[in-house]
């Protein structure tokens, strides 16, 4: 797809555990990983690898976002870490974690190395899923740039209206009104390359253009503003 890039990595190239332990100072204000660690703001990330997402026992404290994501059929691989690491809103749209995000791929792939000691399977087995990232995607520039038209957007929301309330209740479908341009934009990609796993979106993303995507994320975001 124009604007992204695609890039493999073997299991030896996940990133550096050590390094990811202080990179994970910054997390540690709201998750802990360890045998004493306990669900805090956020919940405890042992054993994260191929869990459901929002199923961490005895934490109430999830989105309704994240728990329909693991409805939905996302499980933590290092694919969505990274994803989610990067931008949590570009993954689980209405998320309670108020995180900005990693933007250094490294750093990212270091605290993804880091939380992989404290998960019995697969640290021990190199080879095996879901320890190799198979890839990293990421907008280019000239993607995040384009300037959407609101009254195009408008034309192409009648679809979306279907589904998402125009004046923003989210009650059974998550609101799309208001959100910042660059969220919806990143969200729709992610469900063009099928990063975020929700089938009819995916379907929908993937009819749209850039072009069109970024005038539907003008349009919401306009909406937000009356």
């Amino acid at each position: 797809m124009a604007g992204c890039v695609t890039q493999a990595a073997s299991a030896e190239e996940i990133g550096d555990p050590v390094a990811g332990e202080k990179v994970f100072k910054e997390c540690a204000k709201c998750h802990q990983v360890g045998p004493d660690a306990v669900n805090r703001v956020g919940p405890v990330l042992n054993d994260v690898f191929g869990r459901q997402a929002g199923t961490v026992e005895d934490f109430t404290r999830y989105s309704k976002g994240i728990v329909r994501m693991g409805v939905d059929g996302l499980h933590w691989d290092i694919e969505h870490l990274d994803t989610y690491l990067e931008n949590p809103k570009s993954l689980v749209s209405g998320t309670r974690m108020s995180f900005r995000g990693l933007k250094d791929p490294q750093e990212r792939a270091d605290v993804i190395a880091y939380l992989r000691t404290f998960s019995a399977s697969p640290q021990n087995i190199p080879e095996a899923a879901p320890t190799a990232l198979p890839h990293e995607v990421a907008l280019s520039p000239e993607v995040l740039a384009i300037v959407g038209d609101p009254e195009y957007g408008e034309y192409l929301s009648a679809e979306c209206n279907t589904c998402h309330q125009a004046d923003g209740e989210d009650e059974g479908i998550p609101s799309i009104t208001g959100w910042p341009d660059e969220d919806f934009v990143v969200a729709m990609h992610a469900y063009k390359v099928k990063a975020r796993p929700h089938p009819v979106m995916q379907m929908m993303a993937g009819r749209l253009t850039d072009e069109e995507i970024a005038a539907l994320a003008a349009y919401y975001a306009g909406l937000g503003a009356e």
